[in-house]
């Protein structure tokens, strides 16, 4: 399924990449070598990702009744991605995210994301028909918890698959989310969260992972740092679970910024046109790795892109493991 519609659930924001030769100390000031305004936010880096990967995107998200937001929404249009969805909503202005870099791919954010540019219960029940006709949904646990545990429920409702994007919290939303999901995304100290031990001990992490899918994921997918990331899943054919340790590519860091969401974009697309768990893993990294080469969130999924990663990760591997 190449062209799958798949609703996003989370941020829109306008992101400013200040790039500069190195931080300055508290009191100092620095020269901005590069400046990027450009659409962002976890939500719309997905969107844009899936549109380049083939997908129909549609975007639940919360933008003000502001100029900026328009010209969000025009950028958005212009990549494919149905915003009909999008609130517009008075009263606060459209988050925006800074983010400054340095030379050396080190980053600092400064964002302003008001409380009335988060998503609502209500906001889900209003857009029940996107929900109706997607055939995936991605929802962010950045979003507030019940907002996000009404997504889930929606999306299970439905019949969809579901991706969830982060870590629940330890609270009484977890075991509900958790038992909802079909796919779990997250970064590295999202891994630690989830999972309660270091994210640089992939041995330990794996052995708490497959304790997780009795939870209700049949996959997970744990950032662990320089390690890479480790895919876990149920193995039908063996009644238990299976797991792979992918290798970052190979490549100069730029900016990590983004590459988890190119990450979950790439794997959802993956399994909706049936890829089996190991190649859409290999898949999803291919696209990280394809986006942590330019400054800012923004992927840059080309063919030519994924292919040149793809046989990258080949090359690392083992050939059992390809």
């Amino acid at each position: 399924m190449t062209d799958a519609r798949i609703l996003v659930v989370g941020q829109l924001a306008r992101d400013v990449v200040l790039t500069v030769e190195r931080m300055p100390p508290p009191g100092a000031a620095a020269d901005v070598r590069e400046r990027r305004e450009l659409l962002g936010g976890k939500g719309a880096n997905q969107a844009v990702a899936l549109g380049q990967l083939g997908a129909r995107p549609v975007l639940l998200a919360v933008a003000g009744a502001d100029e900026v937001a328009e010209d969000l929404l025009g950028q958005a249009r212009r990549d494919g991605i149905d915003v009909s969805s999008v609130v517009r909503r008075a009263g606060a202005p459209t988050a925006l995210i800074v983010e400054a870099l340095d030379a050396e791919g080190r980053w600092r954010y400064l964002q302003h994301i008001p409380d009335g540019m988060l998503l609502t219960e209500a906001d889900v029940t209003a857009a029940d028909d996107a929900f109706g006709r997607a055939d995936a949904v991605l929802v962010q646990l950045q979003q507030p918890p019940a907002t996000a545990l009404a997504a889930a429920r929606r999306t299970r409702a439905a019949g969809r698959l579901l991706v969830l994007d982060g870590a629940p919290a330890d609270d009484g939303h977890r075991a509900p989310l958790l038992a909802a999901a079909d796919v779990v995304r997250a970064d590295d100290r999202e891994t630690e969260l989830l999972t309660g031990v270091p994210a640089d001990d992939p041995d330990r992490v794996r052995s708490v992972a497959t304790e997780l899918l009795a939870a209700g994921p049949r996959l997970l997918a744990l950032g662990l740092g320089a390690a890479g990331n480790l895919f876990v899943w149920r193995d039908s054919r063996s009644g238990g679970s299976a797991a792979l340790l992918v290798p970052l590519t190979r490549e100069k860091v730029v900016d990590t910024t983004g590459a988890g969401d190119a990450l979950t974009a790439a794997l959802t697309v993956a399994l909706l046109r049936g890829d089996p768990p190991d190649a859409a893993a290999r898949y999803a990294v291919a696209a990280a790795g394809a986006t942590v080469g330019h400054p800012g969130g923004r992927p840059e999924l080309t063919a030519g892109a994924l292919r040149d990663r793809l046989a990258d990760l080949d090359a690392q591997l083992p050939a059992t493991a390809r």
